[in-house]
């Protein structure tokens, strides 16, 4: 059953029409933003890949991956939950040198999501990756790679209100930046959601840092895969939304593991059986670049500049009748 929650009188600032033009214009400049200010080029990329190659991006270890036999090849494929893996792989099989990368769409199918304002079954991001160096791989260097995205977004919304003068969206262009550890010092007695409700309500736009590991409570802020982000370097963009009251998770990123934090988030996990792909043979050997990289939601991007309520209003999804009722009674047309 999905969780919908409808700000007392919503309204859409623009019409069906206008939201689907918006929409194409969004997708359009922030692209051209993201990789102007990260050097990014584009690349196409897969919507499946084989599950023995341990490249499918497993979220929290617990969503199952929609699957599906290939007759012509006697195997199975598997829709991808994000290109976290892939797109480092990418980096090394093309030859992109340090200070490089690439962008690309990604669409996937995670069956397992909770329905609500901001999840559906179907995503779609702007997947990126990007070479680095050895001495790249620090905090300030992913803090100003943070700053850089922020500031591509905020870029786009400026460029979108002088086409849409109705849109009354505003960002904050100055990140604070946080990790698990001091919110849950911060608010010892809230919920990780209720954390970054609080702190967002406060500062406004925010990277919310070290994701993955176990906090002093003993519990974790999140899940993240073992095999991708160092725990140490990662995070997540969020904005607050003024509409939703709420922390808007616009972006899960950071430097991606190398052969020494691989090895230790693998036996932290409990997950050492996936020393045996391919991937993570070239992880733990030294055989693909170092790499920051991140995905960006192309609905959520949207849904955010545009002052939506429900993320169904920007994209093509399927819905439970709980919300398909909610948003007839209060007059919100989803795709």
């Amino acid at each position: 059953m999905s969780k919908i929650h409808i700000p007392a009188g919503y309204t859409s600032a623009l019409s069906l029409y206008e939201t689907q033009t918006a929409i194409g214009c969004i997708k359009r400049v922030f692209q051209d933003n993201l990789c102007s200010a990260l050097n990014l080029k584009r690349v196409s990329a897969p919507l499946f890949v084989d599950p023995a190659t341990g490249l499918n991006d497993d979220l929290n270890g617990v969503e199952r991956p929609v699957v599906f036999d290939i007759p012509e090849t006697g195997g199975n494929a598997a829709v991808v939950h994000s290109l976290a893996k892939w797109k480092r792989l990418a980096l090394y099989e093309y030859g992109f040198p340090a200070g490089e990368g690439l962008c690309t769409d990604m669409n996937a199918i995670r069956r397992d999501e909770t329905l609500d304002n901001l999840h559906s079954v179907y995503t779609d991001q702007w997947d990126w990756e990007k070479v680095i160096t050895r001495e790249d791989r620090n905090v300030e260097y992913l803090k100003n790679t943070v700053i850089a995205e922020v500031g591509a977004i905020c870029d786009t919304l400026d460029y979108l209100k002088k086409q849409y003068p109705a849109i009354s969206v505003t960002l904050d262009r100055e990140v604070a930046f946080v990790t698990t550890q001091e919110l849950e010092d911060m608010y010892p007695d809230m919920t990780p959601k209720q954390r970054e409700n609080a702190f967002l309500r406060q500062h406004h736009t925010a990277f919310i840092m070290q994701i993955g590991g176990v906090l002093a409570s003993g519990q974790k802020h999140d899940g993240r895969a073992p095999d991708y982000d160092d725990w140490k370097l990662n995070g997540d963009i969020m904005f607050y939304n003024e509409l939703l009251d709420c922390a808007f998770e616009i972006s899960s990123m950071g430097i991606r593991v190398d052969s020494v934090s691989m090895d230790e988030q693998l036996k932290k996990a409990g997950a050492d059986e996936r020393r045996r792909f391919p991937f993570h043979r070239m992880v733990l050997d030294g055989t693909l670049p170092l790499t920051i990289g991140g995905g960006i939601g192309q609905s959520r991007l949207c849904m955010l500049l545009l002052g939506k309520a429900h993320i169904g209003e920007v994209q093509v999804s399927v819905w439970d009748e709980d919300t398909l009722a909610a948003c007839r009674k209060h007059g919100i047309k989803l795709l």
